[in-house]
């Protein structure tokens, strides 16, 4: 693996990242959000604003917290949308299911230039104890994303590229 030890550090995140996500209006709602995550059969995703830029990314950590504390919520502001599956709603939640995505993302995301390299994206990832990173051009419009998904497979790939190892 030494042989591929350069190569595999000289990756950048537009080597690995998976081009146009999907983007989430900061104002969609949520039950429509997670049925687009749940279509797309993705765990998260950049929210953007009017102007496309980065504003936040909603995972399923932060439907895990609006779940846990549906209180922080604004109030309901008109009728719910339908929702395709159970786990979209927490039970006694219904009430506040039209809140938006603006509402429960994770403001501040981490986000990373295209050129990033690989190191630099794990020590983002474990520091901030995140699984993806939002790659963003100079204006904050995403054009990709890193997942540890990403990251794992360079590695792997890395170590079929070298070969069996010696004995």
């Amino acid at each position: 693996m030494l042989a591929t030890a350069p190569s595999l550090l000289s990756l950048t995140a537009a080597d690995l990242m998976s081009p146009e996500p999907l983007l989430l209006p900061a104002e969609m709602s949520l039950p429509g959000a997670a049925r687009m995550l749940a279509r797309m059969q993705v765990t998260g995703a950049p929210v953007v604003d009017e102007r496309g830029r980065c504003v936040g990314v909603l995972s399923t950590t932060d439907f895990m917290h609006w779940a846990e504390h549906p209180e922080r919520v604004p109030p309901a502001r008109e009728a719910p949308e339908a929702l395709s599956c159970a786990w979209q709603i927490p039970g006694g939640a219904a009430e506040t299911t039209d809140c938006l995505v603006r509402d429960c993302m994770t403001r501040d995301p981490v986000t990373v230039a295209p050129t990033t390299r690989l190191g630099e994206l794990a020590r983002l990832m474990l520091e901030a104890h995140i699984h993806r990173l939002i790659v963003v051009d100079r204006e904050r419009r995403p054009v990709g994303v890193v997942s540890t998904t990403d990251v794992l497979a360079a590695l792997v790939r890395a170590e079929q590229e070298a070969g069996p190892a010696g004995p």
